[in-house]
């Protein structure tokens, strides 16, 4: 039976009988005497890349490690995390430890989820399923790519509460057949990407190979024959039980193949997308919109305006202009003025510590990527539950340090810039 498909329950799920902080602790305590062996040497969420570039062939472990050009925007990112320190507060009674949010309407059992993550299933053997059911088994959200090479149908049949997120071209005609399409299938969330008018210098994706439609050249060739585990159990198996992968929700109708040579996606007018295309989808989509992407606290404030319930600060993990501030340097700015929005970050996050410095300075909830990712690539959803665990089990022990019981109780007060001097 597919990882992805299979419904036994994972070590560290929560006990039946026992509901909220009771059961996720509990949970979290059975974690290390049920990892299994071959996820033993796999501590942190940095252990899933280094693991992940043996099994990979390299065009395709840059296409997700990669940055743009110097790869300034993708450090930054992780650097901006190191830039604060923790205040903890002592003598507190944290035996009660909550890390819930409630988003949307809907609780979720940690502050982080899963963001889209573009061609997943060329990476992971049906990757795009895989997150989707790890984030429904460990209640987190999920957010679908509209690279995906899996029908958004076919995703929200594994995981009902799936998000979905929207590269969306200029033309009002196509986004309102595609909002369609995205209502039909019974989506709740839809997030609007705003970061790609057109695609970043990714530099490494020429030097390893790496292209879109993939192309057998001999160096492409070459690099599959030595990563065979890669080969055969994600291309091989792909194309043998369903064929060759389409990009499926590009746009209201199915698009092409990955492999083909017509395959331009809808990269075609994403530079003329604008607000007034945003005003639109509001007016159509009736539930929450969210636009990720934003990294301008005047461009969040127009969010606002347009009647958006959320934003995502992200500078597309390092993806897309290098030299971009990273997302944690405007967020107390933009949270100062979120007024009904939730205000959400991503890009860089690593440790429960980062995700504790983000609610500090005003995020009500964050996203991780990569570290996912390359956790399907190894493990399928065990892998990608894994990696969910050992998080939850940072951000529930790094509360108790800190002093906190609840999420709310993460405020500025808790963090202090590098270099900070009290007057």
């Amino acid at each position: 039976m597919d990882q992805a498909t299979s419904d036994r329950a994972a070590p560290g799920e929560s006990v039946p009988g026992l509901t909220g902080p009771e059961a996720i602790v509990t949970s979290l305590k059975r974690t290390a005497a049920t990892t299994p062996y071959r996820f033993r040497d796999l501590l942190a969420l940095d252990d899933f890349e280094r693991h992940a570039q043996r099994l990979l062939p390299p065009m395709v472990f840059h296409y997700v490690a990669g940055g743009v050009e110097t790869g300034t925007a993708l450090r930054g990112s992780r650097e901006a995390y190191a830039g604060y320190r923790l205040v903890p507060r002592m003598l507190r009674d944290v035996s009660g430890r909550d890390q819930g949010v409630t988003l949307f309407g809907r609780r979720y059992d940690a502050p982080f989820g899963i963001p889209p993550l573009g061609g997943a299933a060329f990476v992971a053997y049906r990757g795009d399923l895989v997150l989707a059911e790890a984030a429904r088994r460990q209640s987190l959200p999920m957010i679908l790519s509209a690279s995906a090479l899996i029908s958004l149908e076919d995703v929200r049949a594994r995981n009902p509460d799936a998000w979905f997120q929207a590269y969306l071209p200029g033309d009002q005609n196509r986004i309102d057949r595609l909002v369609c399409r995205v209502d039909a299938a019974g989506y709740r969330v839809l997030v609007v990407t705003a970061d790609t008018p057109v695609l970043g210098n990714r530099e490494h994706n020429i030097r390893t190979g790496f292209s879109m439609p993939i192309r057998a050249t001999p160096r492409v060739l070459l690099q599959s024959a030595m990563h065979p585990r890669w080969a055969l159990g994600v291309v091989a198996r792909t194309f043998l039980r369903h064929g060759a992968p389409h990009f499926e929700n590009t746009e209201a109708e199915r698009g092409p193949p990955m492999m083909s040579g017509n395959s331009v996606r809808n990269t075609i007018a994403r530079d003329q997308l604008s607000w007034r295309n945003v005003d639109a989808i509001r007016r159509q989509w009736k539930g929450p919109l969210l636009i990720k992407g934003l990294l301008s606290p005047a461009d969040a404030k127009l969010a606002r305006e347009a009647g958006a319930d959320g934003v995502i600060l992200s500078n597309h993990g390092g993806r897309q202009l290098d030299h971009a501030v990273a997302p944690l340097d405007v967020l107390p700015e933009v949270a100062a003025e979120k007024g009904g929005m939730a205000v959400i970050v991503d890009s860089g996050i690593r440790r429960g510590t980062d995700v504790l410095k983000a609610m500090a300075l005003g995020a009500d909830f964050t996203f991780v990527g990569r570290p996912l990712l390359f956790a399907a690539a190894l493990g399928g959803v065990a892998g990608v539950e894994h990696a969910i665990r050992l998080l939850r089990e940072e951000i529930d022990r790094n509360m108790a340090l800190v002093g906190a019981c609840t999420l709310p109780e993460l405020t500025p007060e808790l963090v202090r810039p590098v270099g900070h001097r009290a007057g």
